[in-house]
């Protein structure tokens, strides 16, 4: 199925109010920025994960829904071989560069328009562009950023679908395909993510959460209960995860439970191939259930120190390196084995159950909250053992949500990469206002900071659109 190509600022928005006017202000402010109207927007939206953090990664399913918030590009075509990028937002400075030979370094902190540039060296790449279309840019973003709802790759995405459709790729206008290519657009900027991101800002339909499994992409539609809402909120602690090298290190380590592992097991395959816990569990030919199992019989609960997992695979520091360790965490030297391994089996059955449950007949009826207890009672487990076992949440995001089950939710977790950002909240309809007042009240008015940021970070939302394209043609049509 393909991005849908509209031709008025109304479809676009898709019955958002906010939106709309957004696009509107961008196709204006583009001219007034180059002296020119945009041929077209394009626009690819935020995320929240409902359930299943750090798993799309070591290849099990997740449960996202796309928001309002999104990022979008105005762009004009130019008689140059030359990007020339801009942001609505003036902390972000302009940048240019050729269209097709420029580089993309895995900085610390990386620059806004690298995650753009990711984007388009995938396109180039994919469709071998000898000499793509110079492009005019502009950029609108309403995703907080670094907040866990996925503003980096919104950016990805956005920008992949601004250069296929300038360079008329018809061909890779496929959902399914843009997802994929920009799964392993965004490793270009030294993130090691699993693809659930891209899926869900391509994949993503109004009203409807996604179950998406991935090798290959596989979505489909989980019902939500009725009667509730999901509610977010940010602890605005901020977090880049290309910037931190936690989330590189759980990768690696995750990689490494998998391959020590599949060494003590005997697995017929050989370690090395094994590069995921779920091509483990393949290998083992086991249900997820018996996983557990397999953790306790083969990894001890402590740290794993580097030189004893070289011992256990046979292999020098140097081979390990070449072999399990990515660039951010070449020099790692302990590894949470047990518990991340823990963790990923864990939640994936917590995402299995969450779909069954929300698919179930209850989930349809009014009035009936048994279903949604139980999936607020996953969503509690979820946000405990990404705390507690993979070490991806902070103080004040625990506070958070301690706070949000306080406050009247059925469930709440941390949501997104985690070391800050958002959490998610599951709150019976009747209940929202309330809800929000209260941990308005007990979050963010308590501190001056954070109340001065409260409009933009204490929201409900329901499941969003997905990526879309709205063509000018000869002139715009607001």
């Amino acid at each position: 199925m393909a991005v849908p190509v509209f031709t008025d600022i109304t479809a676009l928005s898709q019955g958002s109010i906010y939106n709309r006017s957004r696009y509107e202000q961008l196709a204006l402010k583009f001219e007034a920025k180059y002296g020119k109207r945009p041929a077209f927007v394009a626009r690819a939206p935020g995320r929240v994960n409902i359930i299943g953090e750090h798993i799309d990664y070591c290849g099990y399913g997740v449960l996202p829904m796309a928001i309002e918030q999104d990022v979008a590009i105005a762009c004009a075509l130019s008689d140059t071989p030359t990007i020339r990028f801009s942001n609505v937002e003036p902390s972000y400075p302009d940048y240019s560069c050729p269209a097709k030979d420029f580089a993309i370094g895995q900085e610390t902190k990386p620059q806004w328009y690298l995650y753009l540039l990711c984007g388009h060296k995938g396109i180039l790449e994919e469709a071998r562009l000898e000499n793509p279309r110079g492009m005019d840019l502009l950029v609108d973003g309403s995703i907080p950023p670094s907040s866990g709802l996925s503003s980096s790759s919104a950016l990805v995405c956005c920008a992949a679908l601004v250069t296929v459709y300038a360079n008329k790729l018809d061909g890779l206008l496929d959902k399914k395909r843009l997802a994929e290519l920009c799964a392993h657009a965004e490793h270009y900027i030294g993130t090691e993510g699993g693809g659930m991101d891209q899926a869900i800002s391509f994949l993503a339909e109004s009203g409807k959460a996604k179950m998406i499994e991935f090798n290959p992409i596989r979505p489909s539609d989980v019902s939500l209960p009725a009667g509730t809402q999901f509610v977010i909120s940010n602890c605005l602690v901020e977090a880049n995860k290309a910037a931190f090298a936690a989330f590189n290190e759980r990768v690696t380590e995750c990689r490494l439970a998998a391959q020590v592992i599949s060494k003590k097991s005997g697995l017929a395959c050989g370690w090395k191939k094994v590069r995921t816990l779920r091509a483990l569990q393949d290998g083992l030919g086991l249900q997820l259930t018996a996983m557990p199992g397999v953790v306790e019989q083969y990894l001890h609960q402590h740290s794993y120190t580097r030189e004893e997992v070289c011992q256990i695979l046979e292999v020098t520091s140097e081979e390990l390196e070449k072999e399990s360790l990515n660039v951010v965490a070449k020099d790692m030297q302990s590894f949470k084995l047990h518990m991340r391994a823990m963790h990923v089996f864990g939640e994936a059955g917590r995402v299995s159950a969450f779909k069954d449950k929300a698919n179930s007949t209850a989930a349809g009826g009014s009035g009936d909250l048994s279903v949604a207890v139980g999936l607020g009672r996953l969503m509690n487990e979820s946000h405990y053992s990404c705390s507690k076992l993979y070490e991806c949440s902070c103080e004040e995001l625990d506070l958070l949500v301690r706070l949000c089950v306080g406050a009247g939710a059925l469930g709440s977790r941390l949501t997104g990469a985690g070391w800050g950002g958002c959490a998610v909240s599951l709150v019976v309809e009747g209940n929202v206002e309330g809800f929000v007042s209260k941990v308005s009240r007990e979050y963010y008015e308590s501190d001056p900071t954070r109340q001065g940021k409260l409009a933009t970070s204490l929201f409900a939302t329901r499941p969003g659109p997905g990526a879309a394209i709205c063509d000018f043609g000869s002139g715009i049509r607001l």
